[in-house]
């Protein structure tokens, strides 16, 4: 397969990035013997087409106390996925690094359970759903705590990288894209009618239930 003009240069400008990038987390591996696979295949699983996060974010939304937290969370997946899987994936189609036979990014492939992905690299899926987010969390919240929330980003990056299914660039463009869905998801909550945040929404729905089986 060709590169596209986008993907040609992502492999020739970055490339001494996401190499040393790849090495270095590769530490993990080298210095603990394999000790996090297992912890960062759990997170990298987290962030699996976004659905645990959605069903995450989806509770939230059920308590008023979470309910803006659930909400921002919500809007920033689903720009943050537009941004990712309907615009820069299908322009950019950055082939996955394994795919680079002979390379140290085949070779930590093999080594550390040949996960496979379907679709292209650039920008990571994962790490977008999980800085949108975090940065909701982040904006939503009290900033004396709610900074933590970037912890799970910099953890979904690193597993990316770590299992080798996307370049160090990649995860970046995640996060630049999250970033984006996290903060407009933030945005459009401030602009919902207060009356939305205090409903009971569990109560609402056992209601409507009653009232279709009453029927």
């Amino acid at each position: 397969m060709e590169l596209t003009a986008i993907a040609a240069w992502l492999n020739t400008a970055w490339a001494g990035f996401d190499q040393a990038a790849a090495v270095a987390v590769h530490q993990l591996y080298e210095t603990a013997g394999g000790f996090f696979t297992p912890v960062l295949v759990f997170i990298s699983f987290l962030g699996k087409g976004g659905a645990c996060l959605i069903v995450f974010s989806f509770g939230l939304c059920l308590f008023p106390k979470t309910r803006r937290f659930g909400t921002a969370m919500l809007l920033g997946l689903a720009v943050g996925a537009l941004i990712t899987n309907l615009c820069l994936k299908p322009l950019v189609l950055r082939p996955r690094p394994y795919t680079q036979e002979g390379s140290v990014y085949y070779q930590y492939w093999l080594l550390l359970g040949q996960h496979m992905e379907s679709d292209f690299s650039f920008p990571s899926g994962h790490t977008t759903a999980a800085m949108a987010v975090s940065m909701a969390v982040f904006l939503v919240g009290d900033r004396r705590w709610s900074w933590t929330a970037f912890l799970f980003t910099i953890a979904m990056g690193v597993s990316r990288i770590y299992l080798s299914v996307h370049y160090a660039s990649d995860v970046l463009g995640g996060v630049l894209a999250g970033g984006i869905g996290g903060t407009v998801g933030y945005t459009v909550t401030l602009f919902l009618p207060a009356g939305y945040y205090t409903a009971d929404l569990r109560r609402i729905g056992s209601r409507s239930r009653g009232r279709h089986q009453g029927g």
